[in-house]
């Protein structure tokens, strides 16, 4: 598809998002809750602005040593007796995953972004086997059959009352559009999954590369038990989420989980390896409640690609708190129809990179106002404005011209 007809296909989806009146009401009710919870959170905890500013360093310095530090997280993790893997690409992750995993086995899955950027559900379901998203909100778009809308709270564009009629619909029973009886009916089905489960999926929001220990923030406690109940973990993480220390890791947690709407998340899970017990002999003995293999693939997919431009590498300091998408003003306006994979300004930024290539991100270049606001609430600073206006000339340079 040319670049002029991209441009069409996707100002019509703008439009019609847009003119959508249920992500209006869902959209304005998640602004204002945001932004009222966040500034709570750090007026109560105003040392988290001035971390903020030690993990910008951090992760200067850590983007700097990313292959050192990917190899001693790789290191640390195989000597807590997990397994670990290397992806140059999106094919080698999914092939990897579905080494793994083999067919006809039931997966549940906690949230992930990379998960979504390599399309990880539907490569497992093709390959004959039966894969549930834990999270809410993802679970909502898996029966929806949609992509996410926001990065931290997937199925934001969807008010309760829709919610209500996809779950009438999938339990054969009426659901009434009361949010608690809305959770109820999806925590009673997926009880059932998860301890039938083969497979546990997960992502990672940091890793210590002294100890390998891999940090999963959350609130439902779907991560914790589709890490801690199937026999098997898999994670995928992205290579530039590794940090020198434990001490580093927990920095960038707290950092990350303030400014992405609370004063503290229901669940921060640390996992450097699989279960164990040494309380027979105290005879380290691998597999004991929890799961007897944990296998960890660390993907590039293009971020290496990223990291080697001066200006671009300030792309991989996201720490997936989604809160620029709140103060966007196109993303107000659409939700994550202003996206790919990943959604907003910063998301064009890495569609450009390892979503799509530079041709799905042209318009999303294009729709980026480049007011700064993302700056301004983005806990790292992460210059978007002036990525964009590169990303633009090599859009011209490609021969497009509006």
């Amino acid at each position: 598809m040319s670049l002029e007809k991209k441009f069409q296909k996707y100002t019509a989806e703008l439009n019609k998002a847009a003119n959508d009146k249920n992500i209006e009401v869902a959209l304005s009710r998640a602004v204002k809750s945001y932004r009222s919870n966040t500034k709570a959170a750090l007026e109560r905890h105003p040392h988290t602005v001035q971390m903020a500013e030690e993990v910008i360093e951090l992760k200067k310095e850590s983007i700097k040593r990313m292959k050192e530090l990917v190899d001693q997280a790789r290191e640390s993790i195989e000597l807590n007796k997990g397994k670990t893997y290397f992806a140059k690409t999106r094919e080698d992750a999914l092939q990897l995953t579905s080494d793994i995993i083999g067919t006809k086995k039931i997966v549940v899955k906690g949230k992930s972004i990379l998960a979504e950027e390599l399309e990880v559900r539907e490569y497992l379901i093709e390959k004959g086997n039966e894969v549930w998203e834990t999270d809410l909100g993802e679970f909502i778009l898996q029966l929806r059959n949609e992509r996410p809308m926001h990065i931290v709270s997937p199925s934001i564009h969807v008010p309760r009352e829709q919610v209500a009629e996809v779950f009438t619909e999938f339990f054969g029973r009426p659901i009434e559009p009361d949010i608690a009886k809305e959770v109820a009916a999806v925590k009673e089905f997926l009880r059932d999954k998860y301890f039938n489960a083969d497979i546990g999926m997960s992502g990672s929001n940091v890793v210590a590369a002294d100890t390998g220990a891999m940090v999963i923030i959350e609130n439902e406690g779907n991560a914790r038990i589709c890490t801690a109940v199937p026999p098997v973990h898999v994670v995928l993480v992205g290579i530039e989420k590794v940090v020198p220390t434990f001490q580093d890791a927990m920095k960038v947690s707290e950092v990350t989980w303030r400014y992405a709407n609370y004063t503290v998340p229901g669940y921060v899970n640390i996992i450097s390896g699989p279960s164990k017990t040494g309380d027979i002999e105290k005879v380290t003995t691998y597999g004991a409640h929890g799961p007897a293999e944990i296998h960890v693939i660390f993907v590039d997919n293009g971020r290496s690609n990223m990291a080697g431009e001066d200006l671009f590498k300030q792309g991989l300091h996201c720490l997936r708190c989604g809160g620029c998408m709140y103060e966007c003003p196109v993303f107000q306006q659409v939700a994550g129809h202003f996206g790919f994979r990943y959604l907003g300004g910063i998301g064009a930024i890495w569609t450009a990179f390892v979503a799509g290539g530079l041709d799905n991100a042209a318009p999303l270049i294009y729709n980026c106002l480049r007011c700064g606001r993302c700056v301004e609430r983005c806990p790292v600073k992460i210059d978007v404005p002036s990525m964009i206006t590169e990303l633009r000339k090599r859009i011209v340079a490609l021969g497009y011209s509006g």
